[in-house]
This record gives structure tokens, sequence and C-alpha cells, in this order.
């Protein structure tokens, strides 16, 4: 057992370097919390969360202009109500025939 120990402390000692310069690899690589693989993962999340910014401007943008439109046309109001949530005058009557265009159109 002890001729063990004294051939793996040779080993050790005649390779210290390139061992400390793995462990240090490792840990920095690997291990520690800022290591490169967390900094990947970041740049990854801040990428995706990047991409729902643009989206959710481009979605402000839009509410906004039909929200102007709205306080400026009093005639877009009756045409929102009408459409969206279909309202109807006393001597109408309405007629829905598909859905399936006016939620592709909301999804964008």
């Amino acid at each position: 057992m002890r001729e063990f120990f004294s051939k793996v402390f040779k080993v050790i000692a005649r390779f210290k370097y390139l061992i400390i310069i793995i462990v240090g690899v490792l840990v920095v690589g690997f291990l520690d919390n800022n290591s490169c693989y967390h900094r990947y993962q970041n740049q990854q999340k801040i990428k995706e969360l990047g991409k729902s910014i643009k989206r959710y401007r481009l979605m402000h943008k839009r509410d906004s202009a039909r929200l102007k439109e709205l306080e400026t046309h009093p005639e877009a109001i009756r045409k929102l109500a009408r459409e969206r949530y279909y309202m109807k005058e006393d001597d109408e009557d309405i007629f829905i025939l598909s859905d399936d265009d006016k939620d592709a159109i909301e999804e964008e």
C-alpha cells in the first residue's frame, strides 16, 4: 500500500503543472457560477428575452395606434364594437360564418 501511494505521489509531482492546469480549466469552464457554460446559457436567455422585447414593442406600437384611432374617431368605436364584440343595432341581425380568420389576425 505504501508503494502505491509513493508511485501516485511521484506521478503527481511529475505532472503537477499539467494537473493544476486541467483542474483550473474544469473549474473555470464548467464548475464555477461564472463559468463559460453558464455564460453561454445566459447569452441564450438574453437573446430569447431580446426577441420577446421586440415582439412586445411591436404589439405596444400596434395597440397604441388602435387606441389613438379610437380616441380620435367615434366611428372607429362603432366599427370595433361591431367586429370584435358582435354588437348590433336594433333592426339588424348578425350571422357569424367563420372565426378562423379572426383568430389568425389576433395572433399576429
